[in-house]
């Protein structure tokens, strides 16, 4: 997946320093009837509240892949005061592998644009949602989060819902998964943009400390 066209971004009349997130969503068979419609409320959450803080709405930036049958970009890097969440629809199984390898990809096309361009950035974040266990190989994509977390070049956060196989979960996150509480989706999202907003007014440089997850999630 190609990366957007610089003038569709801002580059490079925005001197402001980029916070970039993926997205990576389960919108497998499983995630049908409330699981999905409560994830596409909670991105509408994500979308409101990003935007209310002015500085984290320049310096977001925001990619959402969504992997159900098929892996898909279903919005490339776009700053958040332009992001409009599309309607997700659950189908098929959980590409999770091929998933987390095309984040990793995206993030290092996006972080050799900010490099071409000048433009400072903060440590990208992925972030995993799923309610199920990977149905293609994914032990290679999990080497892969190792490395990146290790060379601290992007965090890697992951979220079970009820039915997610949390064993292989922690072996494909670096950090320990947390599993969501019911479906508090509104919550996760609240906090996920809480902490984008945190991490958009420190310093590159800065380690940002998060607020607890304990209002949504549980380890």
């Amino acid at each position: 997946m190609a990366i957007e066209d610089l003038d569709n971004v801002g580059f490079p009349d925005d001197s402001e320093s980029k916070c970039p997130c993926i997205l990576l969503l389960d919108v497998s068979a499983s995630m049908s009837g409330e699981p999905i419609a409560q994830l596409n409320n909670g991105l509408l959450t994500f979308q409101e509240e990003v935007q209310n803080d002015d500085l984290a709405a320049l310096r977001v930036e925001v990619a959402i892949i969504s992997f159900g049958g098929r892996v898909t970009v279903e919005q490339d890097f776009i700053r958040a005061d332009k992001f409009q969440p599309q309607t997700l629809h659950a189908r098929g199984g959980t590409p999770m592998g091929e998933a987390i390898n095309l984040a990793l990809d995206m993030l290092r096309q996006r972080k050799d644009i900010y490099r071409q361009n000048g433009v400072p950035y903060y440590r990208p974040w992925i972030f995993l949602i799923t309610d199920g266990a990977p149905t293609d190989e994914w032990q290679a994509a999990a080497q892969r989060v190792k490395r990146e977390e290790d060379n601290k070049s992007a965090s890697f956060f992951a979220v079970g819902i009820q039915g997610a196989d949390m064993k292989t979960l922690s072996h494909v996150a670096f950090r320990k998964p947390k599993m969501l509480n019911g479906l508090q989706f509104k919550e996760m999202f609240l906090w996920l943009s809480a902490s984008l907003t945190k991490v958009s007014h420190s310093q590159t440089s800065e380690q940002t400390r998060l607020d607890s997850t304990d209002d949504w999630a549980h380890s």
